[in-house]
């Protein structure tokens, strides 16, 4: 069994094995990661799915922790990243600084921080994720696409390689 792991959290209106995190979950393999994605459509309330993943999804046992957000997601991987030590953050149009949700200041632990936001994104300003990155001087990647990231998706592979060539290197 693969002592490391990448949790992928969906976003509001997706799924658990929608077409980003099926495409990302297969390079995550490559990688020698397991992979989980949860189902948290039972809930539209962010702050109840950090809740459920730190009491009935999150598992220590992995020496190794990737976490990856979309959306509401991204607003869960972050929250979780500090609470537990993550090797890696990998973020896509973040629902970060939103009004309604309890947490608004972010310190994640985790080792490596990546964010990818549509310029065409009217669901989550790409503000929010610049004020972000800059707060945590991570890598922020801006692309000519829309909430969704689906018609970039080829180029959110190469970034998400390269995420993880930083991170197992």
């Amino acid at each position: 069994m693969s002592k490391s792991i990448v949790y992928f959290s969906h976003g509001k209106e997706s799924g658990p094995w929608g077409t980003k995190i099926s495409r990302l979950a297969e390079i995550s393999k490559e990688y020698s990661f397991s992979v989980e994605s949860p189902d948290y459509s039972f809930t539209k309330n962010g702050d109840e799915r950090v809740v459920h993943f730190m009491e009935n999804i999150y598992d220590n046992k992995y020496q190794k922790v990737v976490l990856v957000g979309s959306s509401m997601g991204g607003y869960l991987a972050t929250v979780v990243s500090q609470r537990i030590e993550a090797l890696g953050l990998f973020l896509l149009a973040p629902a970060l600084y939103m009004p309604g949700y309890s947490c608004q200041k972010y310190k994640s632990q985790a080792a490596k921080i990546s964010v990818v936001h549509g310029w065409n994104d009217t669901i989550i300003p790409v503000e929010n994720s610049m004020r972000f990155a800059q707060k945590h001087h991570c890598d922020l990647h801006v692309i000519d696409g829309d909430h969704r990231l689906v018609g970039v998706l080829d180029e959110i592979e190469k970034l998400y390689r390269n995420f993880l060539d930083l991170i197992t290197s």
